[in-house]
C-alpha cells in the first residue's frame, strides 16, 4: 500500500525525510524560502515543491501531482515566532503568521486527506488570539478543524529524546481525521535511554577554528546513532553518498576563543558574568573577551553525557563544543537534529545575518526543522492506524 503525504511549511525537509524512512510516498511541498526549496529539492527531487507562500498556493496547483481520491496526510508545521518564548519579544506579537493553521486545513480540504498533522512549541497552548482577548489559538484551530469536518483529533506534547534524537526538544502535536471512527493514538516512547552529545557527535572528527581545513573523514569512533545517521537503507536513501560533508569550522576571532577556554561543560556566557564581576570582568570586557552586554542563550558548552539542549535556528551562537574550543559545525548541528550523514543542505549560504526573512543560511534551515526521528515515529503510527482502519 503506497502511503501518501503533502508537506506543508517543508522547511528543508525533515519531517519529508523521517516520513520517508516510515515508507511514505511524499507528493507535494510547499515553502516560501528559496533556500529551503534548494535543501529540500536536493534531498527529494521525487517531490513536487511549490516555492510559493502558502496563502496563494492553488488546488489547480496541487491536484494534478497527488492521487484522485485524496492522499493520506497533510503535514502542517506552521512558522513559531508568534508562539515562542525564547525570545524576548517575540510572543507579543499578533499578526497573521498566528492564523497559518488556517492553511494547513486548506490544503488538507484540497486535498481531501484521511489525515491532518500539526507541529508547533507548546506555548501555543497559551498564546490567546489578541492582547485583550482570553480566546487561545490553539481553541480556534480545534474549531476550525471541526468545522472543516476533521474533529476527530488527538493533541500531545512529545519531547524528542524519546524517540532517540539527542536533543530535549518539547514538541506539540495534533492529529486530526476526517473519519469520525478512526481510531487515532500518538507515537509512544522509542527509547527511555537519552543518546547523549558525546553518542550524537561520535566519529567527526575536530575541525580547527580559523583554517578553514574542512573535516573530510570520520575517526573509527562509533556508536549506535552515529551508525544508524549513515544507514542509508533505514533512511530510504539508497543512492545518496554518505561522505562526511558541511564540517567547516567558523572563523572565530582570538577574544572569542580565549571566551570559549574559560567555559566548562554546562555554562555559558551568563555563568561567565556571575563568575567575574567588577575589575575582573571589565578587564575581560575591554579586551572583548567578555562583551559589554550579556546574553542568557548564548555560548553553552554543551555537556558531553546528555543530550542537547533544543537546537534553534540560532545554534551557530547559542552552542560550544563540548571538548574543543570553537562553536559547531553545520553536520554537527544536523546530528544533533537527527539529519542523516547523506543529507545536503546545499540552499542558501552558510551563514547570514538574521535580518532577511527571505533567506535560511544552513544553520538556521537545520535549527527550525523537525527532526527527521521523531518525524519517522509519527510516520510509523500514521502507518499503523491507517492500517488498522483498513483492516476494519
Amino acid at each position: 500500500m503506497s502511503l501518501t503525504h503533502i508537506d506543508c511549511f517543508s522547511g528543508p525537509g525533515g519531517i519529508c525525510t523521517g516520513m520517508h524512512a516510515a515508507g511514505f510516498d511524499t507528493k507535494v511541498a510547499i515553502e516560501f524560502i528559496q533556500s529551503c526549496v534548494d535543501t529540500y529539492s536536493a534531498n527529494h527531487p521525487e517531490v513536487h515543491v511549490i516555492h510559493s507562500d502558502i496563502r496563494d498556493v492553488t488546488a489547480e496547483q496541487i491536484l494534478p501531482y497527488i492521487p484522485e481520491d485524496g492522499v493520506d496526510i497533510v503535514t502542517s508545521g506552521m512558522p513559531c515566532e508568534t508562539f515562542s518564548t525564547a525570545g524576548n519579544t517575540s510572543r507579543s506579537f499578533y499578526d497573521d503568521r498566528q492564523f497559518l493553521f488556517r492553511e494547513g486545513i486548506r490544503i488538507a480540504e484540497i486535498a481531501k486527506a484521511k489525515l491532518v498533522l500539526f507541529e508547533n512549541v507548546p506555548a501555543i497552548t497559551t498564546k490567546t488570539v489578541s492582547k485583550d482577548s482570553k480566546e487561545l489559538i490553539v481553541d480556534v484551530l480545534k474549531r476550525e478543524l471541526r468545522d472543516a469536518g476533521y474533529g476527530n483529533y488527538v493533541e500531545v506534547v512529545l519531547n524528542a529524546t524519546q524517540f532517540g534524537v539527542p536533543q530535549r526538544r518539547n514538541r506539540f502535536f495534533i492529529l486530526a481525521s476526517r473519519y469520525p471512527d478512526m481510531r487515532l493514538s500518538v507515537p509512544e516512547a522509542t527509547t527511555n535511554i537519552e543518546v547523549t552529545v558525546k553518542e550524537a557527535l561520535a566519529g567527526l572528527p575536530n575541525v580547527i577554528p580559523n583554517s578553514g581545513q574542512e573535516g573530510t573523514e570520520y575517526t573509527s569512533e562509533k556508536s549506535a546513532f552515529s551508525e544508524k545517521m549513515q544507514d542509508l537503507a533505514f533512511w530510504n536513501r539508497e543512492g545518496f553518498s554518505n561522505s562526511l560533508s558541511y564540517h567547516m569550522p567558523m572563523k572565530h576571532r582570538a577574544c572569542t576563543l580565549e571566551r570559549f577556554h574559560l567555559l566548562n561543560q554546562g555554562e555559558s556566557l551568563k555563568d561567565l558574568f556571575d563568575r567575574y564581576i567588577g575589575e575582573e570582568r571589565e578587564e575581560l570586557q575591554k579586551r572583548r573577551v567578555l562583551p559589554r552586554k550579556m546574553f542568557i542563550k548564548r555560548n553553552y558548552r554543551l555537556v558531553s553525557d546528555q543530550p542537547s539542549p533544543t537546537v534553534t535556528s540560532h545554534c551557530l551562537d547559542e552552542f560550544v563544543h563540548p571538548v574543543y574550543d570553537r562553536a559547531l559545525t553545520v553536520r554537527e548541528c544536523a546530528r544533533l537534529q537527527s539529519f542523516p550523514d547523506s543529507y545536503d543542505f546545499c540552499g542558501g549560504p552558510y551563514l547570514t545575518p538574521h535580518l532577511h526573512n527571505d533567506i535560511q543560511d544552513k544553520y538556521e534551515q537545520i535549527g527550525d526543522a523537525v527532526p527527521p526521528l521523531l518525524a519517522y515515529a509519527w510516520g510509523m503510527k500514521i502507518k499503523e492506524i491507517l492500517e488498522g482502519s483498513n483492516n476494519e
